[in-house]
């Protein structure tokens, strides 16, 4: 009977922990969207399912905005690190541990100051357009900051170790002789990547997405820095209905409707990658 127990209680902790810090917060939060009243009065359980539709009828532009610079973002990141990620992988050669270095050294800096960081080099005036205009490279009233490329390329820039790690990962382990085999059956360079490589690194695409594409979708920082009035998403307003408008209820419902969308959307993601398939290629290797 002890034997039998022994995974279980080494998975207590674990268990213990996810229970505490993600359970209890979430159904806290659970509690609060469905809740009437104020911060001066109090809150009360009213369940009022309303809130819901309340908050995604006022900020559905906000949401839509928010997957939108997500997809772009990820398609960015995925379309760029996919070729460095295959350039470690199989050109790196003895000099991989330094370009993994090279590629985590950013995250030595807090993620707020390098975003703080391509604002001051984006600016109207900073090093690069102001040199630009001075040159006469550039019109004077040409920017870049308060528009959709920024925030989007501040998420490219942010969340892009995520896209190249486990797509690295996943290439470092496909065997160079299954390459070498479908060349030695006359297959062309780009038909052996097709059939051979890119199958094999579907799970760290997979992996690769999933790491990206929620966090930029919910991600506040850049389009209040990088952004303007007409970039805001939703994390932007679900931090300001927290800790400035003190709409608890709202902040609540507006983030279960985004992780509930968000869900949603890996779900599909996985049943049009087919995930039975990327994690039987992950099994077999």
């Amino acid at each position: 009977m002890k034997g039998r127990l022994t995974p279980y209680l080494l998975a207590l902790p674990s268990w213990l922990w996810l229970g505490i810090f993600l359970v209890v917060p979430l159904a806290a939060m659970a509690s609060v969207s469905t809740t009437t009243g104020n911060n001066i009065d109090g809150f009360v359980q009213t369940f009022a399912f309303s809130n819901y539709t309340d908050a995604l009828s006022r900020y559905s532009t906000q949401l839509a905005r928010s997957f939108a610079y997500g997809a772009m973002a990820t398609v960015a990141m995925l379309v760029i690190g996919y070729p460095v990620a295959y350039f470690i992988a199989f050109k790196g050669g003895a000099r991989k541990s330094t370009y993994l270095f090279l590629l985590l050294l950013p995250f030595f800096v807090s993620f707020v100051l390098r975003t703080i960081s391509w604002g001051f080099l984006l600016a109207d005036d900073g090093i690069l357009l102001g040199t630009l205009k001075g040159w006469g490279l550039l019109p004077a009233g040409f920017h870049v900051l308060a528009t959709t490329f920024s925030v989007v390329a501040g998420l490219t820039y942010n969340w892009l170790p995520f896209m190249i790690l486990p797509i690295y990962v996943a290439l470092e382990r496909v065997d160079p002789r299954v390459i070498e085999a479908a060349q030695d059956l006359y297959a062309t360079r780009l038909a052996a990547f097709r059939r051979v490589v890119l199958p094999l690194s579907l799970p760290g695409v997979f992996a690769g997405v999933l790491m990206t594409f929620v966090p930029a979708t919910a991600d506040p920082v850049n389009a209040q820095i990088l952004g303007g009035t007409s970039n805001t998403m939703i994390g932007n307003v679900i931090q300001t209905e927290y800790l400035t408008n003190l709409a608890y209820p709202s902040a609540s419902a507006l983030s279960f409707t985004l992780m509930a969308v968000l869900l949603v959307g890996i779900f599909i993601y996985a049943k049009a990658l087919g995930t039975e398939n990327v994690l039987e290629a992950a099994a077999n290797r």
